[in-house]
């Protein structure tokens, strides 16, 4: 079975055992940003992703692997608005094209709390050209852990959301296609969440600490209190209200097409 993962910092935990343990034996492994790994489930060309939650509603024949998120119950850190300007100033917004969900979560939060009418446009995740050419930029992932906010006015899309609503936000989670679901005979479920488990004991923590500060010039200790504090991991009860919640904003804003049934893949009571 083919395997489209996300190429971020957050999906490191995720990944243990497809990177050190025997369940990389098991799949093809491929990495790229959260909007191509949505296409290619949508195209075919992978059979399980991590899927972004908006792209979940306008993909037909996923089912959701239970029990794993990429969520947040507070800050997030890696969703970030940026602008030189008040919030109220802000009348132009360019959006990451590496992103779907946190797209459609910005357009949310204008539509239903910060008000007023903006005009969106989609942009590579350049911070410099975003803000030469718009009033803000949206970035997510690795480039806006980056981001040195002592220089802007921020503003942690996840915080803002929980602020709002008082749930946890999923910005995505593992997504099998049916016709591969129907020929596997092996729990996988049960796979990924121990890959999970696996990636979020403290050594191996450690040894993701020690090879990602480096590449995103951030500290260890910055990257331990992500991984483990910002990210939240699983896709429990409360978790689940937040994201019924998104889809119902979502389709009251245009912003998705429909509110999508949670189709599980197994258990759905197995949630963590």
């Amino acid at each position: 079975m083919r395997i489209s993962a996300i190429s971020y910092l957050n999906t490191a935990p995720l990944m243990w055992d497809f990177e050190h343990g025997d369940a990389g034996k098991q799949f093809e492994i491929g990495y790229t940003i959260p909007s191509q790994c949505a296409a290619e489930l949508a195209a075919g060309t992978a059979d399980i992703g991590i899927v972004p939650a908006a792209a979940y509603a306008t993909i037909p024949d996923l089912a959701i692997l239970p029990g794993v998120a990429i969520a947040s119950k507070q800050a997030v850190r890696s969703i970030l608005l940026i602008s030189r300007k008040p919030l109220d100033e802000i009348r132009t917004v360019a959006l990451d094209s590496s992103s779907l969900t946190s797209v459609a979560l910005s357009r949310i939060l204008f539509e239903k709390y910060w008000g007023g009418q903006r005009i969106f446009t989609s942009a590579p995740p350049q911070l410099d050209s975003m803000l030469a050419s718009h009033d803000a930029a949206l970035l997510i992932g690795d480039p806006a852990l980056k981001v040195d906010c002592s220089h802007y006015r921020t503003w942690d899309l996840a915080d803002t959301w929980i602020k709002f609503t008082g749930k946890p936000f999923v910005f995505a989670f593992w997504a099998v296609r049916q016709i591969a679901l129907e020929s596997s005979t092996i729990d996988l479920a049960s796979i990924f969440q121990e890959s999970r488990d696996h990636g979020l004991q403290p050594c191996n923590l450690d040894q993701i600490a020690r090879t990602w500060s480096p590449k995103l010039g951030i500290s260890e200790d910055n990257v331990r209190t992500y991984l483990t504090a910002n990210i939240y991991y699983y896709l429990d009860a409360p978790c689940l209200d937040g994201l019924q919640l998104f889809y119902r904003y979502a389709s009251e804003c245009g912003v998705l097409p429909q509110v999508p049934e949670l189709q599980f893949a197994g258990n759905k009571a197995a949630l963590i």
